[in-house]
């Protein structure tokens, strides 16, 4: 396969799929090393109950877990920059993967993040939530503990905010949702990864990261706290299963999910954007345009397998 230029479905940005630049030389690695005297603030035993804002799960100890963020870069008494910033302890136990977990646990996560979600828009300055999962250090973790955070702001970032205006562009123009259209075709195409009655994935068109997925509800609805009990089984049974197959990998990785508040319209789903070695440089920075040597359909029949 030759390189190609991608255009992303209907906004204005780029990839260029370059499966021949997957056998490039690599001298440079880089390795995460964790501390061994390391003292886990997110167990069970030492969590700093000051900072907790609320925990989920009957039994002895809590399923899960939220905190208030010791080290916000927002804050409700912060007039130059207002939010709210929370840490979602994912499990009281250390040493389990995201992954590892079970479809029901990953399914009542999705119950606690609609929870959290509810509880920050109830801030009318709230304009824009952000639910996400760094795992690794070279997506961004500095602790092993399995945890996600929760980022609200009274402002709507741009790129959002231009994502936005050209799916209500593309509304206006075709009288549908641009992301249902997205989704039904590409549940058809050879980047289908999985579907069932409920929710479909697939491995996007213009991927930015190397096995990057998204996850769709087939209904069409705007954030996570109106999924239906079968709506977040199924979502947890296919992030879990994207998950193992980029844990077997031994990669790090993102996911996240939007919500802009005041827009009933957008249609809600999960981005899940693995990092390796494919680290923008100076044309993905320079230019603009990012370079992806691990086509998607390759990724999505790697995640079919």
């Amino acid at each position: 396969m030759q390189s190609e230029y991608r255009k992303q479905y209907f906004l204005n940005k780029y990839v260029i799929i370059t499966p021949g630049r997957a056998r490039r030389p690599h001298e440079i690695m880089e390795q995460s090393q964790a501390v061994s005297d390391f003292k886990c603030e997110f167990c069970p035993k030492t969590i700093d109950k000051k900072q907790l804002i609320k925990t989920y799960g009957r039994g002895k100890t809590w399923k899960i877990a939220a905190l208030r963020n010791k080290y916000p870069a927002v804050a409700s008494d912060n007039k130059k920059a207002y939010g709210v910033q929370e840490v979602i302890i994912d499990t009281p136990e250390h040493d389990i993967k995201f992954s590892e977990l079970s479809v029901p646990d990953i399914a009542y996560y999705f119950d606690v993040m609609a929870d959290r979600l509810k509880e920050i828009t109830k801030d009318k300055k709230i304009e824009y939530v952000l639910q996400f999962k760094n795992h690794g250090s070279k997506a961004g973790a500095t602790i092993r503990h399995e945890h996600s955070q929760i980022f609200a702001t009274d402002i709507l970032p741009p790129d959002i905010s231009g994502e936005l205006q050209l799916a209500e562009n593309y509304k206006i123009e075709h009288n549908a949702c641009p992301y249902c259209g997205i989704l039904k075709k590409e549940l058809k195409s050879p980047r289908k990864i999985c579907e069932d009655k409920f929710i479909g994935a697939f491995a996007p068109y213009a991927s930015e990261y190397h096995y990057e997925a998204w996850i769709f509800p087939k209904r069409h609805l705007d954030n996570i706290s109106v999924l239906t009990r079968e709506e977040k089984k199924s979502l947890a049974a296919c992030l879990k299963k994207i998950l193992a197959k980029i844990d077997s990998l031994g990669l790090a990785y993102n996911f996240f999910m939007h919500q802009v508040v005041k827009n009933s319209g957008q249609h809600f789903y999960i981005k899940v954007q693995p990092r390796d070695k494919n680290v923008w440089a100076g044309i993905e920075l320079g230019s603009g345009l990012v370079i992806n040597s691990i086509a998607p359909e390759r990724a999505a029949k790697f995640y079919r397998s």
